[in-house]
């Protein structure tokens, strides 16, 4: 990770925040970096504030291999799911619940929370705002991100409530110190084959000995346009693509009933990734909503963050089988 740094003014390590206009529990990079994921309780909090200690879990789950999604301090499905995706990768029983031993293996006396400077390059591809309609998105010559809050939530795998929430003074410009989480590198390795999980939401990734490489929380179809089912494979992968609309053979979008060229970018339908599979028209692909991940449908494709796809991307080649499956849980082959 470049331009990290190690030390802020302490005057800026407590700020407080607001969520939804209402003060909101302070929240101190400290706080998150020396916490015990150990004091994570089984209830729910309902207060909607990020909780310093699920932050942690998340990152250290990220780092690990098993992605929380979006990094965003808030306990939910794809938190358990995650931890579920941890035991199956340690082989451990499965039950998505941060036990003791769960804790022990993740835990480690290490910083999640780091300072990094905004780069002149971070400010540079910014585009005004990303309209809804595919019309006026196919008119535009790139669908980058509208802020550089917005590129270094996705680089750093946060919610952009999190990252506002940690640098409530920033104004994001080139040159200033601000806070992020550091989710580590990406995963390497070979993938011999995937499993898009529809009953869990999950995309799982095995090596060819039949281990668990990584896990990812997935949207994968929806009730009105599923996923296929049994096995395809990949046919290739296209890395900031363009996306092609056609009402009559995808869908419907607004009003739009012709082809249209939707530019590449971040903020494109399909996000930063195609993984192209052998059944037509269907595809691994990210997003430009990454909160939205197994929280609202898809149009019968698997979609992942942009930097789970990305991973992925990068240890898939064309062959890799894609097998849609129905499990109860995150459970090795």
């Amino acid at each position: 990770m470049s331009s990290m740094k190690t030390a802020l003014p302490m005057s800026l390590l407590a700020l407080a925040f607001s969520v939804g206009g209402a003060a909101a529990r302070e929240l101190r990079p400290e706080d998150i970096n020396t916490v015990s994921i150990a004091s994570i309780g089984t209830e729910r909090s309902g207060s909607g504030d990020p909780d310093p200690a699920i932050v942690r879990l998340q990152v250290l789950l990220d780092r690990a291999g098993s992605s929380p999604g979006v990094i965003d301090g808030l306990s939910g499905e794809n938190v358990d799911k995650a931890v579920a995706g941890f035991e199956a990768m340690n082989n451990l029983p499965v039950d998505g619940r941060l036990d003791p031993e769960v804790a022990s293996r993740l835990e480690g006396n290490t910083s999640v929370v780091e300072s990094y400077v905004v780069s002149p390059e971070d400010a540079a591809g910014l585009v005004e705002k990303i309209p809804e309609d595919y019309g006026e998105k196919a008119k535009m010559q790139s669908l980058g991100y509208t802020s550089v809050a917005e590129k270094l939530s996705e680089r750093f795998h946060m919610g952009i409530d999190l990252v506002h929430g940690l640098n409530p003074a920033s104004q994001f410009a080139p040159g200033d110190t601000v806070w992020v989480v550091n989710p580590g590198p990406p995963r390497e390795g070979k993938v011999k084959m995937i499993e898009a999980d529809r009953k869990t939401g999950q995309v799982l990734a095995y090596a060819a000995d039949g281990s668990l490489l990584a896990v990812y929380p997935a949207t994968i179809g929806s009730e009105d346009n599923p996923a296929p089912s049994g096995k395809h494979k990949v046919k290739g992968v296209a890395r900031m693509p363009v996306y092609r609309y056609d009402p009559k053979r995808n869908f419907k979008q607004g009003k739009n009933d012709k082809v249209l060229t939707i530019p590449k970018g971040p903020n494109g339908p399909v996000g930063t990734v195609w993984i192209d599979l052998t059944e037509p028209t269907y595809g691994i692909h990210g997003t430009p909503e990454p909160k939205l991940i197994d929280k609202v449908g898809s149009h019968g494709c698997v979609r992942l963050t942009n930097w789970d796809v990305e991973e992925l991307a990068g240890m898939v080649k064309p062959g890799v089988v894609v097998d849609f499956v129905n499990r109860s849980s995150a459970t090795p082959k």
